[in-house]
């Protein structure tokens, strides 16, 4: 609950730790000549994007943003009502039970940036997380090709694509730790310089070896843009508001499937397969430039809310040329929205989410519904050649319906998850304030996601197998084509709702809980790839459809168990991190001659 200050504590509101007045924070007892300071006179939306000056002071509570004599910095975290777990599910008729239930988040808004700016943001992260998914899809036309050119079985080939997916699950657990604790746009610039490089050298390279090495490299330099796209996301936006933001941030990664296999096949088609290598290299050093001029810091744990200041070295050219102008506005910086305190990188840290109770589970699910359909995927262009007698451009445009119906996913899907949320908590009387976080301790969060996202796997189970039979009688192509469409909606939509609540649960580190997602699901599709060929050989694509959809309902009550006891399992994992970081805190203090 909002403590109310002593007049004591008021008055030291209004000075500065020294006892003098604090101007930029004292906007009630400014004088009325003093007016043209105010937020419309500033003009701070012509150098920065935010929603309005008062907010860079951070609004009612821009006097909180530097402590009080004796207070520690804690204490100045934003104050949001929490829901007693007793109360939880009580449903029953009096005012008491709703105030109860009332959560009325308070305290400095979640980001300063505008809705345009938090969404040009993250938009441009999705673009630059794109990289990942098109440099796979867009090699699917051109595997028959790179075969014959250098001289090896269309078998090696799909080989380099299983390793592609195993330094696409290695390579992120260093990179997703390393954002969170350091920022998010050093991270972003060593993957796409990594990326660059290694397109370049697939460009030029003449041999099998050198294709195998070039692709890992690739691989771990595109991976990691997917982790990044999401991290901002969790940066910028509230969970209540998430599911329609994660239709922007899943954009690329939801064209890079659909466009992939098109561009590969125009290239490969009219220019060769070269082609695609040097068109990747030159999307990617265009997204490095934009990065470098425009993208800000997001990291909760390097600049808050976006009114901390990033280090000297970590600001875009626009950081560089605005930062003086908005100081110079009074904007304070609200050091209370840091997330924590930093600590080293540790490059293990993706494997603790992975083995927790919770996020494992819904990891473990997540990755057989990834390695099922990107096992049947990966088969249909060697079926679309062998059977339907299609070449190279033809072969990617028939993965197009499989991205339209992840895009459509995206925007649908996403919407009907925050409209679930704010059904859930209008049931537990739980105010939802825009760009204001809210404590979702004893929420449902868990059962908010997968109420959608599990009648949607139900579907993608029936799609797949209709659409893998299909493949096998030959019917008309545009039938399995319509089927492709509903895949993408169905399994890409329900995979992106998981990838949203692991990143619920793992608020203060998304980056890292999202390469402890990759490194499960990249696991389990490259074993997925590599026995797709021989099995679909062995048993035909439809009973290989038939079986994958078998594993995914057997598996399925996975997800309701973690529906029923989740919110226990995270009870449980919050007062365990509780005790550690006590415990932490009295041995630092112990050891400190000073704080004794």
């Amino acid at each position: 609950m909002t403590t109310v200050p002593s007049p004591a504590a008021e008055e030291m509101l209004h000075k500065g730790g020294n006892g003098q007045p604090n101007v930029s924070n004292d906007t009630h007892s400014r004088p009325a000549q003093n007016a043209k300071n105010d937020d419309s006179s500033l003009g701070i939306s012509k150098f920065y994007p935010t929603c309005s000056a008062g907010h860079l002071r951070g609004g009612h509570d821009a006097s909180r943003s530097q402590p009080l004599a004796g207070q520690s910095p804690d204490s100045l975290s934003p104050s949001v009502d929490t829901v007693s777990p007793a109360n939880v599910g009580t449903t029953e008729n009096s005012t008491e039970d709703s105030n109860a239930l009332s959560r009325t988040p308070s305290g400095p808004p979640h980001t300063i940036l505008s809705e345009r700016a938090k969404i040009a943001t993250i938009l441009l992260a999705s673009f630059s997380a794109f990289i990942s998914p098109v440099s796979g899809a867009i090699y699917f036309p051109a595997i028959n090709t790179l075969a014959v050119d250098l001289g090896v079985s269309v078998s090696l080939i799909n080989l380099t694509i299983t390793t592609y997916m195993i330094f696409q699950g290695l390579a992120p657990s260093l990179i997703g730790n390393f954002s969170d604790e350091l920022g998010r746009r050093p991270a972003f610039m060593i993957c796409l310089i990594i990326y660059t490089a290694a397109c370049l050298g697939l460009a030029l390279q003449t041999s099998y070896p050198a294709l195998a090495v070039l692709r890992c490299l690739q691989s771990s330099g595109s991976s990691g843009t997917v982790i990044l796209a999401l991290g901002i996301v969790a940066d910028l936006v509230t969970r209540a508001e998430r599911g329609k933001y994660v239709g922007w941030a899943s954009l690329g990664v939801t064209l890079g499937p659909a466009l992939g296999p098109l561009i590969g096949g125009l290239l490969s088609h009219f220019q060769g397969w070269r082609a695609i290598f040097w068109f990747l290299s030159i999307y990617a050093a265009v997204i490095l430039l934009l990065i470098l001029t425009v993208l800000p810091e997001t990291s909760r744990n390097v600049v808050g809310n976006g009114s901390v200041p990033a280090q000297w070295w970590n600001k875009s050219l626009i950081g560089w040329l605005t930062e003086r102008k908005i100081r110079k506005a009074g904007v304070v910086a609200q050091a209370a929205t840091l997330e924590r305190k930093r600590k080293k990188v540790n490059p293990v840290a993706s494997l603790l989410v992975v083995l927790n109770k919770e996020e494992g589970t819904i990891l473990l699910m997540g990755s057989l519904i990834f390695g099922g359909f990107y096992a049947v995927l990966s088969s249909l262009s060697p079926i679309l050649r062998n059977s339907y007698g299609l070449n190279d451009l033809k072969i990617g445009a028939c993965y197009i319906p499989y991205g339209v119906g992840s895009l459509v996913s995206r925007w649908t899907l996403g919407r009907i998850v925050d409209w679930n949320f704010a059904r859930h908590a209008k049931k537990l009387g739980m105010e939802i304030k825009k760009n204001r976080q809210q404590n979702l301790d004893d929420f449902p969060i868990e059962r908010v996601r997968l109420e959608v996202a599990l009648p949607t796997i139900y579907i993608g189970c029936a799609v797949v197998i209709i659409y893998s039979w299909m493949l096998e009688i030959k019917a008309p192509l545009p039938a399995p084509l319509v089927f492709l469409f509903f895949i993408g909606y169905t399994l890409s939509g329900s995979f992106s709702m998981m990838n949203t609540l692991v990143v619920d649960l793992n608020h203060k580190s998304p980056a890292t809980a999202m390469a402890g997602n990759n490194l499960v699901r990249c696991a389990v599709g490259a074993g997925a790839v590599a026995a797709a060929v021989p099995l679909i050989n062995k048993i035909g694509i439809g009973w290989t459809g038939t079986f994958v959809a078998g594993l995914w309902v057997v598996t399925s009550p996975l997800l309701w168990v973690v529906m029923k006891y989740g919110t226990k399992w995270r009870r449980e994992k919050r007062l365990r991190e509780e005790a550690k970081e006590k415990e932490e805190a009295e041995k630092e203090k112990g050891g400190d001659p000073e704080k004794q």
